[in-house]
């Protein structure tokens, strides 16, 4: 369901960062949501743009995102900074969550510039539930890094690391002694989840969580395959130079989509048989091991035919 929401506030609270405050016109409440979990802005031009929630998951008055402005983007980032203010309407998703706190005895986080956002209402949930935790958050420079401030409350437990100041984050320091019952949190640039992927290798499976705004490289072959349509049996050839996604939508076949680069996880779809050859930036390697679900907007096949549940 999408929401039509109104801008109640816009501040910028860092060197190419604003916040939004969102709220429903009507002052209702809106859907709850979980720490991990993000929105879609539908923005002009049929963009639409993930952002995840960093305000209070418990405050069904509003949502807030904040916005890193892209110099090198598609347009979205540069439209919430210069076009739209407080006071303007725009349409958001309902929160969707492939970033969920999971149970630990403790925690260590590890931001990245803007990657601070979904890492904000985890700290909360976990500092308001007695937990042990940490967190390392870098950035290119002091004032470039948002919510620097909100983080002074937990002092002893928050390491904030300019690299104009401080270098890059010692991540084999960091990560070095794989620690049992501890949750790794990961958000930021590419080259970072990649460097903390590397080092927590030899972590014991499923430590490590991280959420990607730009998808991985797809470097692996493209060839063609059938999908099944489980609902009706009918199956569709998908072509080596088209997605599974936009071979269902030709046929007809609603299916709820977003970002069509495998980050945002809205098209995930249950796999009834057949082998998925995934390339998505949502699921954990138990899950790819698992094969219940793909997201087929960038997903393939590792054989000739796929089983899904459409």
């Amino acid at each position: 369901m999408t929401l039509e929401l109104v801008v109640t506030e816009k501040e910028r609270i860092a060197d190419g960062v604003v916040r939004l405050t969102l709220r429903a016109p009507d002052g209702r409440p809106l859907p709850a949501w979980e720490p991990g979990a993000h929105v879609d802005l539908a923005l002009p031009g049929d963009v639409v743009r993930q952002y995840s929630l960093c305000g209070r998951p418990g405050d069904p008055s509003a949502y807030q995102v904040a916005v890193l402005r892209e110099a090198a983007g598609r347009g979205g980032s540069a439209y919430v900074h210069e076009e739209l203010l407080a006071g303007h309407r725009i349409a958001v998703s309902e929160p969707r969550n492939h970033f969920a706190l999971v149970d630990a005895k403790r925690y260590l986080f590890v931001a990245g510039g803007i990657g601070i956002t979904p890492i904000l209402p985890m700290i909360a949930e976990v500092a308001e539930a007695g937990r042990e935790w940490r967190l390392v958050y870098g950035g290119r420079t002091r004032s470039s890094m948002a919510f620097t401030a909100d983080l002074q409350a937990h002092a002893g437990r928050v390491t904030i690391q300019p690299q104009d100041e401080q270098g890059l984050l010692d991540l084999p320091k960091l990560l070095a002694e794989p620690q049992p019952d501890t949750a790794v949190y990961c958000c930021g640039p590419e080259p970072l989840l990649a460097a903390v992927e590397r080092h927590c290798a030899g972590w014991p499976e499923d430590s490590l969580h991280v959420e990607r705004f730009t998808p991985k490289e797809d470097d692996g072959p493209r060839t063609a395959f059938e999908v099944e349509l489980a609902g009706t049996g009918r199956v569709l050839p998908v072509p080596a130079d088209a997605s599974i996604l936009s071979v269902v939508e030709a046929a007809g076949v609603p299916v709820l989509s977003s970002c069509r680069e495998g980050t945002c996880g809205t098209c995930e779809t249950g796999v009834l048989g057949g082998v998925p050859d995934h390339r998505d930036s949502v699921l954990t390697e138990a899950e790819r091991r698992d094969g219940d679900v793909m997201m087929i907007c960038v997903s393939r096949s590792c054989g000739p035919r796929l089983v899904l549940d459409l």
